[in-house]
């Protein structure tokens, strides 16, 4: 019987201790944000990096049996004091103003770096951990359902601006439709057409939402595919994929779109685009974020990007957002340097049409250890509840998107625009990025020279994979460097990730790099007689072979085999792109800055 007794003994505290076991593992790391005790050392750059595979996050949900009360407090907050007109991106942000708030700073310890972060409840400091939302994004596939490209490169990893497939046995680019926009001048510059990203949204709308949206008549009734692009001149364009004729009249917001927008990816009616500058001709006005209702093209919600809690007054939101379905969550990056956190609290009413949104923000405002240069202008990057962004001034962090506190940094040491794509693998979890040249080389004598720095990270930990370097020149304004994004291999090329390096050799020259996603050694290399900062695509053909389209600063449309970097056919399309092609089925959508919308055939 004692033996019988001990062994049951022994038993009911060994359950115990796996039951404890499996209740306190598995949670992201470095989340404390008391700065009582030090979170682990960002990595320092280090090419012999091993990329061994950590712990997988699990997402840091909401405890069901404690919900912690939200404390706030009111705080008086300075006036902006500027009028739209003297706002422009060249003003630095200022860190010990009356708005500094040093008292409420929370803390992150990363080695010898202290990280000060702060929270925001509208325009109220957050003094407690924030609401936790319980985000967890799932795999690329798992963000939408909406057949079309609903976001900036498709997805949450950023890894896909292509739907669908094509059978090209021509090998071969048909143009088969243009549309006319046009242009705005901004303090003695002129913006036409298209801009960076300036991706188009591509929406195949399921009959029930169709049928309650203020399309044209004559294309309700049809099996639509909807062309939706905000421009550089003020008005966000409606288009038939087949022909590019007017679906609904452009909704006109009379200043620039630079980015990219976002449908929702729940297939609601819902627009989401952001103001890229705040001048046309001798008009100015704040930058705003926008939400539209696509029933009616009405805009139900902004946000104004200049706002006193943010330590730089250039308030334009070039990236494009995500939503979390599953926890009706946006988040949004501005270029002042605050990452919003918006519960949209949406309502649609598929039967009637009825739609409706009540926002709660939240926002995650930072101080940079490194440079003193801030904002996003690239767009956000998940893994599960991590999220990846990088700054103007090269701050790489991942940041928990549940308790908005950062996980780990990294100095990229310059500018980066282009957005991170993420890599799921059996291996581990990967991000590929790039810098620009850009602040190493204000104060060299010119011309000046500088490393454009592409690598490869743990997505997990931040240590470096590899690291591969691109020598390149600055030219003020118009930088050099990675401003695409990359395309990361799949299938029949799922060995390499493919970057477009620009100003490689002068002003107007460029890369396309295709180097081995293991060892970051080259596979292949095209020398580019013209740059591109817009983002390549790549695409499935129904014979199981992948291709590419890209675009150049000429202002010319190739089709590639990335297998090898051999060009196949390469047609006009007026001038120089700084957009990025989208592509649904065989037909391929860009704007251009020869102030048209193109519409190209895959042959």
């Amino acid at each position: 019987m004692k033996i019988k007794r001990v062994f049951f003994i022994l038993l009911f505290f060994t359950i115990l201790a796996a039951i404890a076991l499996v209740l306190t593992s598995g949670k992201p790391s470095n989340t404390n944000a008391t700065g009582d005790e030090p979170a682990s050392i960002t990595p320092a750059p280090d090419s012999t990096g091993s990329g061994a595979p950590t712990s997988i996050p699990e997402p840091t949900g909401p405890d069901p049996t404690e919900v912690p009360a939200l404390q706030t407090v009111a705080v008086n907050l300075p006036s902006i004091g500027m009028e739209p007109i003297d706002i422009n991106p060249d003003i630095l942000p200022v860190y010990n103003g009356d708005n500094a708030l040093p008292d409420y700073a929370k803390k992150k310890i990363f080695g010898d770096v202290t990280l000060n972060f702060w929270h925001f409840l509208g325009h109220d400091v957050v003094t407690s951990p924030v609401e936790n939302p319980g985000i967890l994004f799932g795999s690329a596939a798992d963000y939408t359902d909406v057949e079309g490209i609903t976001t900036f490169r498709g997805n949450h990893y950023r890894d896909n601006a292509s739907f669908g497939t094509c059978s090209l046995l021509e090998k071969k680019l048909e143009l088969v439709w243009t549309k006319d926009i046009g242009s705005i001048s901004y303090a003695n510059t002129y913006w036409p057409g298209v801009g960076w990203t300036g991706q188009p949204l591509i929406i195949h709308w399921e009959e029930d939402v169709r049928n309650l949206m203020n399309i044209d008549p004559s294309q309700k009734n049809t099996d639509l595919v909807e062309v939706i692009y905000p421009t550089l001149d003020g008005n966000i364009y409606f288009l038939n994929l087949m022909d590019g004729k007017p679906t609904r009249d452009p909704i006109h917001i009379g200043y620039s779109t630079k980015g990219t927008g976002m449908i929702d990816p729940r297939g609601y009616p819902i627009l989401y685009t952001g103001q890229g500058l705040n001048q046309n001709g001798t008009n100015a006005a704040y930058h705003e974020y926008r939400i539209f209702s696509l029933i009616d093209q009405k805009e139900i919600y902004s946000i104004n990007g200049t706002t006193p809690e943010a330590f730089r007054v250039w308030g334009a939101f070039d990236p494009s957002a995500l939503l979390d379905r599953h926890t009706d969550t946006l988040i949004m990056p501005g270029e002042n340097g605050l990452l919003y956190r918006i519960k949209m609290n949406t309502q649609f009413n598929r039967s009637n049409g009825e739609l409706s949104i009540s926002p709660e923000v939240t926002k995650y405002r930072y101080e940079p250890p490194f440079d003193p240069n801030i904002g996003y202008e690239n767009s956000p990057v998940f893994f599960r509840n991590y999220l990846y962004l990088v700054d103007n001034g090269g701050l790489l962090q991942c940041i928990d998107i549940n308790t908005l506190e950062p996980v780990w940094i990294y100095n990229v040491q310059d500018d980066t625009d282009s957005t991170i794509v993420l890599e799921e693998t059996d291996e581990g979890v990967f991000i590929y990025t790039g810098n620009e040249v850009d602040l190493r080389c204000l104060d060299l004598p010119k011309p000046a020279y500088a490393d454009c720095q592409l690598r490869k990270l743990n997505a997990l930990t931040g240590e470096l994979i590899w690291e591969k370097s691109y020598r390149c020149i600055y030219q003020s304004g118009v930088n050099g460097g990675l401003l695409s994004t990359p395309v990361l291999g799949k299938n029949d090329i799922s060995n390499m990730v493919i970057f477009n390096v620009s100003k490689t050799g002068d002003t107007q020259s460029g890369k396309m790099v295709a180097l081995d996603k293991t060892t970051g050694e080259e596979i292949w290399v095209k020398d580019l007689t013209y740059y591109s900062w817009s983002s390549p695509v790549d695409f499935l053909a129904e014979d199981g072979k992948t291709y590419m389209v890209f675009c150049d600063f000429k202002g010319d449309m190739h089709l590639m085999d990335p297998k090898n970097g051999k060009i196949l056919d390469t047609i006009s399309v007026g001038a120089n792109v700084e957009g990025s092609p989208a592509i649904y089925n065989d037909m391929v959508v860009v704007g251009t800055y020869a102030k048209k919308i193109y519409g190209v055939r895959l042959k």
